[in-house]
Parts: structure tokens; C-alpha cells; sequence
């Protein structure tokens, strides 16, 4: 009887995002899949790979909230990384062939000081060769693993923050933030071309991803011994909790109805707003809520009731359903 209590009790898991130290080594696709087995769970994601000798915070995605990956990828990040100047290698970090080697003499430290701080901004990147990103649908990275050189065109990124921690030539510790789709390692690999000496990324520690902070991240083991003794929900963090920053509608029972059957919300259907900036204003993601508080769905937000127009406007506009998020 008991060992059928806990097998009932560890089968529920539930919908929401688990935040993840993933350990050296392991790539996220290796948490996915051992945190699948360990919950019994099939909907399992991740948003925002990490490569596999990074370290730090991964969110992992449990059930519906496999849902709502799109609406986290656009987190800003946090990262602690170390520049080994003067040796360059294929991989863009220390997992990689050595291409190049450079002397460090007559190096200062006010020059590294100085290049680094060049970086913080709008940057250009050009997608590291191993990396997943797909061009003419195949990912970069079998094209580097078969020898061959493929045509990337420059993205753009923010680094909103970068900061020297330390420097003991040839490492240099950095602080950086950044948005979306920065890669630290080209920004090492760019940063060691600005000093004529070359560099690769020797380690990095993801600290954060958007509201998702290294401090209160679980191990892989952690969340198997609290699925065991039925603990997994204090680690769980709730949808609704993990989009709290996106504005949100409340709308009545009728319309919640028809809400999780994918039915849009009429302006008009609005009851209050759950928003700290109070309506929301440009268009975007928007909750759909009841009146209880319960998540019901992701919806877009047609844009502000100004660029809407008159009433006529108003009375036609509505919020689209884009994702349900409870059980129909």
C-alpha cells in the first residue's frame, strides 16, 4: 500500500518551469532527457541552450509549460566568463583544436580594460561555426564537424553590461549581460582580436535568465529526490508566476469558457487589468485570467485602445487566444 501511495504521489508533477544548474559536461538535451525519465513526464523542453562545458542556469520547461517557450526566450541573461588571451582555437573555446598562438608581452592591463569596454552596446556577431544555429536548414555545427566553411551573415545583439572582475594574464573574468542570442564565446574570440593577441572562452557560469537566478537553481539530483518524496512542488515554479512581468487581462466566467476553447476576447469582455504599468499599451503577449486569478491563457494584445480608435473600433477589436494553458 505504501509503495502504491508514493507511486501516485510522485506520478503528479504538474505545469511549470523548474530552474536547473546544469553541470559541466552535460548537453541540455542530456537534462531534458534524464529529467523526463526521472518524472515520467513526456513534455519536457528547455529554453535557451547552453553549450555543454557551460555551467549555470538552464529553464527547464515541465508539461504545459513546454507552451511558453517562446515567450521566455527573449529574457535577457547574466553570464560569468573567462577569456584565455592569446591562443585561438576552432571551437571559439577550450574545448577546441588551437589555431593560433600570440605573445602577451607588453600587455596591460588598462589596454584589456579599455578593449573590453568597447563591447558594451549594440554589437554585430557572426554565429560561431559550432553552434546550432541552421543555415539552409542544416545546424552549423555539422557542417564544422565535416571540415567545411559556411557563409553566416552578422546578427545583432545587445551586450547591456560588461565588466572586468579580474585579470591574471592570460585570463581575464568578465561579468556580462546581454540579450537574446549573444554568444559569449565570439565575444571573447572578438575582444582578443581588438587586442592584436587573439583569445578563446576558457569557462562560462550562466548566473541568470531573466527572472531565473543561479542562487536558486536545483541539480538534476535535487529534483529526482524531491519527485520521490512528493517535494517536487517547491521547487515548481507556476506559469503564471514565471510570466508575472507580462501584462494581463481578467475577464468573467462566461468568457473564461470560452477562452480555453480558443474563442478571442472582445475588448469590450475586459474586466480589469492585472498589469503594473496598469492597460497594456503596444501590441504584444498578454494573460488571460479569470476572475479567480487562474491562468487561462496567452492571448495578443491588439495594441493600445488610442491606436485602436473610436468605439466602433473598440467594439470590433479583440485579444486573440495564442496558447491555452489549462486543461479543456
Amino acid at each position: 500500500m505504501a509503495h502504491g501511495a508514493q507511486t501516485s504521489r510522485t506520478c503528479e508533477v504538474g505545469d511549470g518551469v523548474l530552474n536547473v544548474n546544469k553541470p559541466a559536461g552535460w548537453t541540455s538535451h542530456d537534462v531534458v532527457a534524464k529529467v523526463r525519465t526521472l518524472l515520467r513526464e513526456s513534455k519536457v523542453g528547455h529554453a535557451g541552450t547552453l553549450d555543454p562545458a557551460a555551467t549555470g542556469v538552464l529553464p527547464l520547461l515541465i508539461g504545459r509549460g513546454t507552451r511558453i517557450a517562446e515567450y521566455l526566450l527573449d529574457w535577457d541573461k547574466e553570464y560569468r566568463a573567462v577569456l584565455r588571451l592569446g591562443a585561438t582555437t576552432d571551437t571559439q573555446d577550450a574545448t577546441g583544436a588551437t589555431l593560433t598562438t600570440h605573445s602577451l608581452e607588453g600587455l596591460t592591463e588598462k589596454r584589456i580594460h579599455e578593449a573590453v569596454a568597447r563591447f558594451q552596446g549594440r554589437l554585430k556577431q557572426i554565429p560561431p561555426m559550432y553552434s546550432a544555429v541552421k543555415v539552409g536548414g542544416v545546424p552549423l555545427y555539422r557542417a564544422a564537424r565535416a571540415g567545411r566553411i559556411v557563409e553566416r551573415e552578422p546578427r545583432e545583439v545587445t551586450v547591456y553590461e560588461i565588466e572586468v572582475l579580474d585579470v591574471r594574464v592570460p585570463d581575464v573574468s568578465l561579468r556580462v549581460r546581454c540579450s537574446k542570442g549573444t554568444y559569449v564565446r565570439t565575444l571573447c574570440v572578438d575582444i582578443g582580436d581588438a587586442l592584436g593577441v587573439g583569445g578563446h572562452l576558457l569557462a562560462l557560469e550562466r548566473r541568470r535568465v531573466g527572472p531565473l537566478v543561479l542562487e536558486q537553481a536545483v541539480t538534476v539530483e535535487d529534483i529526482g529526490r524531491q519527485h520521490v518524496t512528493g517535494r517536487l512542488a517547491e521547487s515548481l515554479l507556476l506559469l503564471d508566476e514565471v510570466l508575472r512581468t507580462m501584462p494581463a487581462v481578467i475577464v468573467d466566467q462566461r468568457t473564461a469558457q470560452r477562452v480555453v476553447h480558443g474563442a478571442p476576447v472582445p475588448l469590450r469582455a475586459i474586466m480589469e487589468w492585472d498589469s503594473p504599468a496598469g492597460e497594456p499599451g503596444r501590441r504584444g503577449p498578454v494573460r488571460i485570467k479569470d476572475q479567480a486569478g487562474r491562468l487561462l491563457a496567452i492571448g495578443a494584445w491588439p495594441g493600445g485602445v488610442e491606436a485602436i480608435g473610436e468605439s466602433d473600433g473598440l467594439a470590433e477589436a479583440a485579444v486573440a487566444v495564442e496558447k491555452v494553458l489549462v486543461e479543456v
